[in-house]
Parts: structure tokens; sequence; C-alpha cells
């Protein structure tokens, strides 16, 4: 059996997947905020509770907000900055007492769409995460293209393309800079922009929800009108 483990910012899932391929059980818990001992007690506690309900121990699997340098392996370039400069994958290990794999949750979900999801059979593959954060990850020819850097195809820290002058310099980042592309998408930015511009303090869930049933209200009534 395998257990998957998605880091996000607001919450972590963890799914147990049979030999065959089939989901067994899946479970989500809240993370916990600024606080690396609890995340990694947290996956801990999942994954040892996702075992139970599954009635057997599996390979761990975590995907991460950020990715392990090549050269320290420590977290770098994580959203959900108390991870950065931790070794992550020993303090899980030490903390499940036995060996995890850790991969950027970007490459994961563009690897897994790309293998037999939405994506299968196409050559090169772009996926792309907004959440908490906002990354991305290529795959080709069924391999996730990771780089020297284990950064390749992440967006969310290239400056916004062709800004408009209400757009400079744009909303501080927590990698240090203005602007950056996450600033703009992101979950958090979409919740910022929507109360600038309504007034409405919503929640990312909320304001696209609100956004589709609007949508579905005008296709109800361009069709009725059409009739």
């Amino acid at each position: 059996m395998r257990i998957g483990v998605d880091l996000g910012g607001s919450k972590i899932e963890a799914i147990a997947i049979s030999p065959e391929g089939e989901e067994r059980v899946r479970e989500r818990v809240v993370t916990p905020k600024n606080d690396y001992p609890g995340i990694v007690r947290a996956i801990a506690d999942l994954v040892v509770a996702v075992e139970a309900k599954a009635g057997a121990q599996g390979t761990v699997g975590i995907g991460i907000p950020g990715t392990l340098s090549p050269a320290t392996g420590l977290v770098k370039n994580a959203n959900t900055t108390c991870l950065i400069g931790k070794a992550f994958d020993e303090d899980l290990e030490a903390a499940l007492g036995r060996p995890v794999r850790i991969m950027n949750d970007a490459n994961c979900f563009t690897l897994s769409e790309a293998v037999d999801g939405a994506a299968q059979g196409a050559r090169v593959v772009f996926g792309v995460i907004i959440g908490t954060g906002c990354g991305s990850g290529t795959v080709i020819d069924e391999q996730a293209l990771i780089g020297n850097n284990a950064i390749a195809g992440e967006w969310g820290h290239n400056p916004l393309p062709w800004p408009t002058d209400d757009e400079r310099p744009g909303e501080p980042c927590f990698c240090g800079r203005n602007g950056c592309i996450e600033t703009f998408l992101a979950g958090p930015a979409l919740a910022r922009d929507h109360r600038l511009h309504t007034g409405q303090d919503l929640t990312p869930r909320e304001i696209a929800d609100q956004g589709a049933t609007r949508g579905r209200l005008r296709v109800s009534a361009a069709l009725a009108h059409g009739r």
C-alpha cells in the first residue's frame, strides 16, 4: 500500500492507495500555522490514522510547497516559510520510524496527470497549482523536469508580465521581492483583490462559488431567452 500526503498552506491531506491503484482511505487536517514541529507531528499523526483505517502500513511520499536543495538537502523556496532551511525528510523519518520520499507538490501533481490523468498520452505536460501559493511543474515523456536547482518549471516567483501602471511595483512577496506572479494569482491575492474592489471579505472558495453561481444564472437566462 502507498500513502500520499499533500502538504498545503491551509490543509494537509493524505490518501491510501492499494497496490491496484484504488483509493482506500482519504483524510484531511488543518495545517498548523508557522509551526514547524507542529507540521511534522500533524503529518506523522495523519499517516498513522490513515493506516489504521486502511488496516495496513504503507510507503510514504509527500508533496511539499517547495523543494529539497540538491546542495544541502534542506527545504528551500517554500511558501510555508517555516519549512525553509529544515531537514524535513529526516525529521519526518524520525517521527514515523521509516523512510519517506519528498518531492515538490506541483511536480507530483503534473506527473500524476501525465501518467494516468487528464494529460495521459501527452509528451509534454505543464501543470499549475493555484492555492495558498502558486506553483507549477513540467513533465516530459513521463519524467518530471527537476533542473539543477530543483525548481525547473516554477513560475510563481517570476515577475508579472506586462504589468499596468496600477500593478507596479506589486504586493510584497514572502520571497523578498515585489510583484511576483504568486502575489496576483494565488488564493490570498484573489481574496485581497476581491476585498479591494467589492468591500466583501470572502475566502477564495466563496469567491469562486459566487462567480460560478452568477455564471450559471447568466447561462440559464441566455438559454431561456433563446427558446
